[in-house]
């Protein structure tokens, strides 16, 4: 006997095949919104604010921002804690490549580091409010705790000789001394 909910024509494991496809083109499509490996930015988005966080902390004998997780945090900070920013981004890192476009022909990310430089110090004269805060945004990545994305392996701490601080709220590995177990 046929049911009224199975749609004419269709069996009822052609129905569940085409549920299975409809939720997996949706899975597929909520992950693949141009956005790749980030939460909030899109590739070009993040090619360019990579750009600009690596001219604020270059790499030398340690790593530069991006190298450190920088982009990491202020994306997943984009969609948590920071989302009274994502317009100020949005807008910003469109004007930069509009910049550097008028300067070089091309997007900040495929200029060379000089030229990076040049408009990046532009930015910091012209667009003083969007460039303090990447800038800020940059230097909180770069120095905070790696549980956030940035900081990655520590490593502005151990450039800093400081030893990675303790967590609060966890479980001491040592107990000091004389302090009951």
């Amino acid at each position: 006997m046929p049911s009224r909910w199975n749609a004419p024509g269709l069996t009822r494991r052609q129905l569940v095949a085409v549920g299975v496809l409809g939720s997996a083109a949706v899975a597929v499509g909520c992950k693949s919104r141009g956005h790749g490996d980030w939460e909030f930015f899109t590739e070009e988005q993040a090619s360019t604010l990579t750009a600009i966080c690596d001219q604020i902390v270059p790499a030398d004998e340690f790593p530069s921002a991006s190298e450190a997780g920088v982009l990491t945090f202020i994306d997943r900070q984009l969609v948590r804690h920071f989302r009274r920013y994502r317009s100020a981004y949005l807008e910003g890192l469109e004007r930069v490549d509009a910049l550097s476009r008028r300067r070089f022909g091309r997007e900040l990310a495929g200029l060379s580091s000089s030229q990076q430089l040049e408009v990046v110090s532009a930015i910091e004269q012209q667009d003083r409010t969007f460039f303090e805060l990447v800038r800020n945004h940059t230097l909180d990545g770069y120095y905070g705790p790696p549980r956030h994305g940035g900081n990655r392996d520590a490593v502005s701490w151990r450039m800093l000789g400081l030893e990675e601080p303790q967590v609060l709220g966890r479980a001491q590995d040592n107990p000091r001394k004389g302090s009951p177990s």
